[in-house]
């Protein structure tokens, strides 16, 4: 393959997994992944066909995210990648009978490998941003438990509360731009396992 079609199979890898996850097409996003690659995100740490059974689940318990992605990037060496993307992931919240839609911005990284002449995800890991709930009906407001939200990290504060609506208890020591020295770790992490300096 030449490097242009090496870089339009990862890119195009990344986006299948995201719309397999959004469409529930639970096979097709399972395949996306090697068997030992690793998923940490605010709600799952673990194996990735292990978080495609638990995508799965949150789905049926009606917690139906969805997500808007930009453009991806892909940094290439050898038959190993990483490929990174803005997304916004929109999760519908009732709070008080009320609609919301909570918006969570992020960056995602896949670390993605070549084995026996396929790519296929090596890991998944988030960046997170910031978020914010959105009221499905103008004006509407809502009033949340100022105690609670102050336990929750900056970067992805409402979104712990929306998993916490559902039953889920999101881990508080991911990578967020809250804390820049957790965001410095996750890259000199990646682009050591990618065999290249971080970009300076």
């Amino acid at each position: 393959m030449s490097y242009a079609d090496e870089i339009a199979a990862i890119t195009q890898l990344v986006v299948c997994e995201r719309e397999s996850r959004d469409l529930g097409f639970w096979n097709r996003m399972r395949d996306c992944f090697h068997e030992d690659a690793e998923v940490s995100i605010s709600w799952f740490q673990g194996l990735g066909h292990d978080f495609v059974s638990a995508s799965r689940g949150m789905a049926e318990r009606g917690m139906l995210a969805k997500h808007r992605l930009g453009p991806v990037l892909v940094t290439l060496n050898g038959g190993r990648a990483l490929a990174t993307l803005s997304a916004i992931i929109d999760i519908p919240t009732e709070i008080e009978g009320k609609q919301f839609t909570l918006c969570a911005h992020s960056l995602l990284l896949y670390r993605v490998a070549k084995r026996q002449g396929v790519w296929r995800l090596s890991s998944f890991e988030v960046i997170y941003r910031r978020d914010e709930f959105i009221p499905a009906i103008l004006g509407q407001t809502a009033n949340l438990p100022e105690s609670q939200l102050a336990g929750y990290r900056p970067s992805y504060r409402n979104l712990c509360y929306s998993l916490h609506l559902k039953g889920y208890q999101p881990s508080n020591d991911l990578a967020g731009e809250d804390r820049p020295e957790t965001v410095k770790a996750i890259f000199a992490n990646i682009y050591d396992w990618l065999g290249l300096p971080v970009p300076d």
